[in-house]
């Protein structure tokens, strides 16, 4: 079984062709796969390309490495456009990518080494996200984790964001809170995490625990999340540069919140994987 391997900002895909693998993974082939130490390792696998759907020619499934799938991943799926190029697939001319948290247009650019891509409007509405309790817009609550108040509001671009408002975050912090924050009772569906400062009014800082993966050295949907709940709360513009452990994003805030993502791609190697490591992984 091929497989190719790109990062974007520290964030570590592997992208398999259903060509090589027609059927889809179990959850304990996905973990074993991803697995530093007894697989590849990665952030997680990028299935594709599908068959294309509601009008996009190409469509892509999104898997974390505890086995489960993610809706949308903004590097993700910038990784999976630069896959796309590298295979004489597209072009530089813009194209459309179907995902399970809705359909994106991506644009390459430096050769593949920089993509931008349309990520969709964000939404702050409970059932949207979702979030317990009655219908309402999720801004700026309160919520009480491991002995702390903590002011969040939430979001959703696909899959769902809690953005905590707390400057000084650690990554011990992030280690400590962020699994809590994710299986909280508030997320029915768990919730990725940002924790953000802001810097000025053109950027803002985060730290990420992604749902099903963990911590995060960057994060395209996080940093479309946070970028537009920061523009939502009046604390920064419609141009932002989100800094993070591994790099930065740039975000361009349009109507409606429909944001606009451009950050790099890195290729780091292309192999075969083993049948060998994925025996008794089922059991």
């Amino acid at each position: 079984m091929n497989f190719y391997k790109y990062h974007a900002l520290g964030n570590d895909y592997l992208v398999i062709d259903p060509r090589d693998w027609p059927t889809e993974f179990t959850p304990p082939q996905i973990a074993r796969i991803c697995h530093r130490n007894y697989g590849v390792g990665s952030d997680g696998i990028l299935w594709g390309p599908l068959p294309g759907q509601s009008g996009a020619p190409f469509a892509l499934r999104i898997f974390n490495p505890d086995g489960g799938e993610a809706q949308k991943s903004g590097n993700g799926l910038r990784i999976f456009c630069r896959y796309l190029f590298d295979q004489g697939l597209v072009r530089h001319t813009p194209f459309r990518v179907h995902t399970r948290g809705g359909v994106v247009e991506a644009t390459v650019h430096d050769g593949g080494r920089t993509i931008t891509v349309a990520m969709g409007g964000v939404r702050f509405d409970s059932t949207a996200v979702p979030v317990a309790g009655a219908p309402r817009e999720v801004i700026r609550e309160t919520m009480r984790v491991d002995g702390e108040s903590l002011t969040f509001t939430s979001a959703t671009v696909g899959n769902p964001h809690c953005v905590i408002e707390r400057p000084g975050t650690t990554v011990a912090d992030v280690h400590r809170l962020g699994p809590l924050i994710e299986r909280h009772a508030n997320f029915p569906e768990r919730t990725n995490v940002q924790f953000m400062t802001v810097r000025d009014r053109n950027a803002i800082e985060i730290l990420i625990w992604e749902r099903g993966a963990g911590y995060t050295l960057a994060s395209g949907s996080s940093s479309s999340a946070a970028a537009a709940v920061a523009h939502r709360l009046g604390l920064v513009d419609r141009t932002v540069t989100v800094h993070m452990p591994g790099g930065t994003i740039a975000i361009e805030i349009g109507d409606n919140y429909a944001i606009t993502m451009t950050g790099p791609v890195t290729r780091v190697a292309q192999g075969t994987m083993s049948p060998e490591m994925l025996e008794n992984c089922n059991e």
